[in-house]
């Protein structure tokens, strides 16, 4: 999905929302536990209920990989009900030399269809780059996480530049991708630092993680965040896929995420507004 068909998608569903699919079997409604395929249900129960509410959907990898070749199948199965019509991000964190970067995206950009991948920029250009070679697909690049222990590293002042770690990495990665191929993660728990990334990157998109089960706050994040073209995917995950253990799992799911869409076409709404003023 390139980003003017993503644009389109957000402004017709009034919605930026992407719906996390981190898939816990030891989370499933009683009722699915002992059914084969008890993974791949669910995840078409929840697709099903949230599809007109959300424009990506964002698999995370851990959570299938540690249950092996049944889990990769559940991967790709959910890849491929999901469909064309939403991004898919595969959120595996990868990163590393620059051909096994290559390798690791061959197997999502070639072996599923995914849209996007999640990055990891510790170890430099040469190990992000390959990925930005597969047209029409995404890199989004850690910047500033949501988890506590982000503070240990991304939040170190950088002498030399007078900024921290995290500024450092996004000005950076300017010179290796551009707003239609490189997205950056900015977590909602720090939505002072919107300010800064939009002077650092004031058209790329932006997957935000960290709103609704770890407490972010979705008005600051569009306040200091939102452009012309919203430029913003705000992830739930744990709120929406638990948001009921019972078998009304789905409906639970989806009136969690038509609330997060409200509250998002409310904000597309009052940006227009302010900008227009």
């Amino acid at each position: 999905m390139d980003r003017q068909t993503l644009i389109s998608a957000i402004f017709k569903r009034q919605s930026f929302l992407c719906v996390g699919l981190d898939t816990d079997p030891d989370k499933l409604p009683e009722h699915l536990r002992n059914q084969p395929d008890a993974v791949f249900e669910f995840n078409k129960q929840i697709i099903d209920a949230t599809r007109e509410l959300c424009v990506a959907y964002k698999p995370n990898l851990a959570f299938y990989e540690a249950r092996g070749a049944d889990g990769w199948r559940d991967f790709q199965r959910t890849v491929a009900y999901i469909g064309t019509e939403h991004l898919i991000i595969a959120d595996a964190k990868r990163g590393d030399i620059g051909n096994t970067s290559r390798m690791y995206a061959k197997a999502f950009f070639e072996q599923t269809a995914c849209d996007a991948l999640t990055v990891a920029p510790y170890m430099g250009e040469d190990s992000v780059t390959p990925f930005l070679t597969f047209p029409g697909k995404w890199v989004i690049l850690l910047a500033l996480t949501s988890n506590p222990g982000s503070a240990d590293f991304q939040l170190l002042w950088e002498g030399n530049f007078h900024e921290q770690l995290w500024e450092r990495v996004v000005r950076k990665a300017q010179d290796w991708g551009t707003p239609d191929n490189l997205m950056y993660v900015m977590g909602a728990t720090n939505p002072e630092a919107f300010k800064r990334i939009r002077t650092l990157a004031p058209d790329h998109f932006l997957l935000v993680p960290g709103i609704g089960a770890q407490g972010g706050d979705l008005a600051a994040v569009c306040r200091h965040g939102m452009i012309r073209d919203c430029g913003l995917l705000v992830n739930a995950s744990r709120s929406i896929l638990y948001a009921s253990a019972g078998k009304d799992f789905a409906t639970a799911a989806r009136n969690e995420a038509l609330q997060l869409q409200r509250a998002m076409a409310n904000a597309l709404t009052d940006w227009k507004i302010s900008r227009n003023q």
